[in-house]
């Protein structure tokens, strides 16, 4: 059988910010690997998935320049592990795969197989959303992790105390990755479920949704609708020029800002059911 064709598209990055959120943008847009080479972002999508109109969309508004290649298929992650390196967030959660050392001096350690799943810890709002993470209390809390990815959130939940979570994807492949993570950290609250939206299995009191503007919008009211009393929901994937809408749609479904964090253009938010008064 022949090896499925892909585009390489090479763009020419200016800064590391830049790099970050056209990975979260192209990854929204279908393409299933990124190579990082100095000032280069390389980026891998199916030759039949491939559209000149979105990449441009994507590149045209920060005038990048890139050029395009027809590749047969390599393994993207063996050259992405190469580069990968522990995440340490403060003294609270570090975050590493299996062949590097322990890392002394964080409460939490979470082991990753490391590939492309969305939600190593390098990307901004993962970062953000660990972060935030140690300000929410989990001890028997039942818990949501709507677009798992590598189901980092999801464990770390399940560490801090959670008495259920159960965490969903719309991708099958980050299921089978959330899956080997979650099993080589032997966290063994943790459902997961291959689903579009959230199911109707109840009221969970922290939800964790790191994605995207446009599902977040699209799922805000579903999220509050399964919000228990007193809960919490903690958003990322967004960036600073989505905080209008987001500031916006929070108000009309009656739901308060209790928290927020930026790094780079990136945002995360804590937000909670507005007090009747």
């Amino acid at each position: 059988m022949s090896k499925q064709s892909y585009k390489q598209v090479s763009i020419t990055v200016s800064s590391d910010e830049q790099r970050e959120i056209l990975v979260a943008l192209l990854a929204d847009a279908g393409y299933e690997g990124f190579v990082e080479e100095r000032n280069v972002l390389k980026a891998y999508v199916p030759a039949d998935a491939y559209s000149d109109e979105a990449l441009n969309d994507i590149t045209g508004p920060m005038q990048l320049a890139y050029e395009l290649e027809e590749i047969e298929q390599q393994n993207w992650n063996a050259q992405w592990e190469a580069g990968f390196e522990p995440v340490v967030v403060g003294d609270f959660c570090s975050i590493r795969a299996d062949f590097h050392q322990p890392v002394v001096g964080t409460r939490y350690e979470i082991i990753i197989t490391p590939k492309m799943s969305f939600g190593t810890g390098h990307h901004a709002t993962t970062f953000m959303m660990v972060d935030s993470m140690q300000e929410i209390r989990f001890e028997n809390r039942r818990v949501l992790d709507f677009g798992t990815g590598t189901g980092v959130l999801a464990i770390l939940a399940e560490k801090m105390g959670a008495k259920e979570i159960l965490a969903i994807d719309n991708d099958p492949w980050s299921i089978d990755n959330a899956g080997e993570n979650i099993s080589r950290n032997a966290t063994g609250k943790i459902i997961l479920q291959l689903a579009e939206s959230i199911p109707q299995v109840g009221k969970f009191d922290v939800i964790l949704a790191n994605i995207n503007k446009h599902v977040i919008l699209q799922q805000l009211a579903t999220m509050k609708d399964h919000l228990a009393p007193l809960g919490e929901i903690l958003i990322s994937g967004l960036l600073q020029s989505d905080a209008e809408d987001l500031s916006r749609a929070i108000a009309e479904h009656g739901l308060t800002l209790s928290g927020h964090k930026e790094k780079q253009s990136w945002l995360c938010w804590r937000v909670s059911v507005k007090e009747k008064s």
